[in-house]
């Protein structure tokens, strides 16, 4: 079945790629098509536009969805979709992915929807979406050869790189800014390797991460030298959520926007699996979310424009606080396909709504779930998310790590002396 770019038929040049990677066969510019072999490649060297992986997929249909529900309880049931070598399930790494879609009817009756879910990706190994990511972009670094996993991060990722390579036993490298949370810092250090504070925000080291990568010929940068590879694993969300809904679609999407990857990455997994016959095809529509204090694509989208113009972060949502989105553009089109919409909240906001999913659902989500779920109840509120169709919101992480948001915000009911009396004297019966 060939019915997009990225889904091809025939080999990128002449001759059959020489990296095993599965079903991906070439790396396609997302702006004017040109197509190269499978590499180590980011760019594009006639547009400069970004690359992005080309597949041939072997099977579709019903023999395909029986090879997945066969597969392995992680994201390697995904494989046949995925670049990522033959027996990728059997090598050394942390298998994330299968995480849980948790019907929200509490938070759904407090905002007034009918049908919520949560995708709640916090139970991931390092209790983010970044194992996604990492664990494809590792295959691939693997099979190109590489012997250091390293990354610029805002903090997820630096977690997920330093577990996946020390599972995998190769050196990690990260680079992560100084001001970033200490839980994120402390959980990075205590898988060993590399890790580097830099005096700069996210944008300052990323650009230092593309410099070191082009003088280190075999570290692989899973967001830089790697991206291609690195980005198909957020697919894995998109059809997660399709097969524990009865592999259907649901109506409305939520997703957080930090380089917009993700986004456009589940929109990319909703669409292969109409393509593949693995799903009915049904309208979607896609929102992003971002915090006022980095929301370069929201205000795109409101003034009516196609370029993102870059900001300089300042919110609490440290994980999505990336000034610059590589795929801005990219979130754009797929929200405006799709009749969506992308709208940012205050830092208020974010804690409000930490605490609001905890005290519905007993979901303790990061800042960035926190900003995303103000935006479904801020979209709610301007009548542009419709309450009565399914909605799914996804939480890319897990609120430990960013404990300093809400400290000053929640406390105990109550501090008393050890006695019965104490207890009924503080109004606690």
């Amino acid at each position: 079945m060939t019915t997009s770019a990225t889904l091809s038929t025939s080999p990128a040049t002449d001759g059959a790629p020489t990296i095993d990677l599965g079903p991906a066969v070439a790396l396609s510019c997302r702006e004017c098509g040109h197509r190269v072999d499978l590499g180590p490649f980011y760019a594009c060297t006639e547009c400069f536009g970004p690359l992005e992986v080309a597949y041939q997929f072997a099977s579709s249909g019903e023999e395909l969805r029986a090879a997945i529900e066969a597969g392995p309880d992680n994201i390697w049931r995904w494989a046949p979709l995925l670049p990522v070598p033959p027996g990728i399930a059997s090598t050394p790494n942390i298998n994330p992915g299968n995480t849980k879609l948790i019907r929200a009817d509490n938070l759904a009756r407090e905002l007034g929807m009918k049908t919520l879910w949560v995708k709640d990706d916090s139970g991931n190994p390092t209790h983010s979406f970044k194992d996604r990511v990492v664990a494809v972009a590792l295959a691939a670094a693997r099979e190109l050869g590489f012997s250091v996993l390293a990354c610029p991060s805002t903090g997820n990722l630096a977690n997920a790189v330093a577990a996946a390579a020390a599972r995998a036993g190769i050196r990690s490298v990260v680079l992560v800014p100084s001001n970033l949370e200490q839980q994120k810092i402390l959980t990075t250090a205590a898988y060993g390797g590399t890790l580097v504070a830099v005096d700069g925000n996210y944008d300052d080291i990323n650009r230092l991460a593309g410099q070191i990568a082009a003088e280190q010929e075999d570290w692989a940068f899973v967001n830089v030298n790697v991206r291609p590879y690195y980005a198909e694993g957020s697919k894995t969300l998109g059809y997660e959520v399709a097969e524990q809904l009865g592999w259907r679609l649901p109506k409305q999407v939520v997703i957080p926007i930090a380089s917009g990857a993700q986004l456009v990455k589940i929109d990319k997994g909703f669409t292969e699996l109409v393509e593949l016959g693995l799903v009915d095809a049904s309208p979607y529509k896609v929102f992003g979310a971002q915090a006022t204090g980095c929301s370069p694509v929201a205000a795109a989208f409101k003034a009516g424009e196609d370029v993102v113009r870059p900001v300089r972060p300042d919110t609490i949502a440290k994980s999505l606080a990336i000034g610059n989105p590589a795929d801005g553009p990219y979130v754009l089109d797929v929200v405006r396909r799709t009749g969506g919409a992308v709208e940012d909240v205050s830092d208020d906001d974010v804690i409000d709504a930490i605490k609001l999913l905890a005290r519905t659902e007993g979901i303790f989500a990061e800042t960035a779930g926190g900003v995303t779920v103000a935006t479904l109840r801020k979209l709610l509120a301007t009548g542009a998310l419709d309450p009565d169709e399914e909605t799914v919101i996804f939480n890319t992480g897990d609120g430990l790590k960013t404990l300093d948001a809400i400290a000053s915000s929640v406390g105990p009911t109550a501090t008393i002396k050890p006695t019965l009396a104490a207890f009924e004297q503080a109004g606690l019966v």
